[in-house]
């Protein structure tokens, strides 16, 4: 894996552990296996922020901090993949994870805007809550067991790459000899 490239884009371990809304976490943040980059902590970071982003739920970052302790992820990856349902892509997610319910309910399609509103939120949201619970919940669990069997298999196949470069390398540099 390019760790030296992700390393680069990741906060300080210290500055994480110093921030005043992850403090209720206390010793738990100075685990060193919530930091490392490796196939177990990488995937398993994938694993919790690939669902807590398909969750329609406020502080999905907190709730991803929390599970990510717990199992041992990677602190920076399970929090900044939160990250992939954003003020942009939230109408088109939950959209799409509403009509997967739908479909799963057997209900009609209710048709509706999406708007980060608190009169919205009020109003509609109570018509189409049990469709987009159960869609963002199946889609959580799908979408985020193929990023972790993926990102299992992608470490994999370059761990596997580099070992075979190394012994090419080395097989030329004994016929060289």
């Amino acid at each position: 894996m390019p760790k030296q490239l992700l390393k680069r884009f990741f906060p300080n371990p210290k500055t994480v552990q110093q921030h005043p809304s992850l403090q209720f976490l206390g010793p738990f943040l100075h685990e060193p296996n919530l930091w490392h980059l490796n196939r177990r902590s990488v995937s398993r970071a994938f694993l919790v922020g690939v669902f807590f982003a398909f969750m329609p739920m406020p502080f999905q970052m907190v709730a991803a901090a929390i599970l990510g302790v717990m199992i041992h992820s990677n602190l920076p990856i399970s929090i900044g993949l939160v990250w992939i349902s954003n003020p942009i892509t939230i109408p088109p997610i939950f959209y799409f994870t509403y009509k997967v319910g739908t479909v799963i309910l057997d209900t009609p399609i209710r048709e509706f805007e999406i708007e980060l509103s608190l009169d919205w939120v009020l109003t509609e949201l109570g018509a189409i809550w049990q469709p987009l619970l159960l869609g963002s919940l199946i889609c959580a669990i799908i979408f985020s067991a193929i990023s972790f069997i993926g990102i299992r298999l992608f470490w994999r196949f370059h761990v596997v790459s580099n070992w075979n470069k190394r012994k090419a390398k080395r097989l030329a540099q004994k016929t060289n000899h």
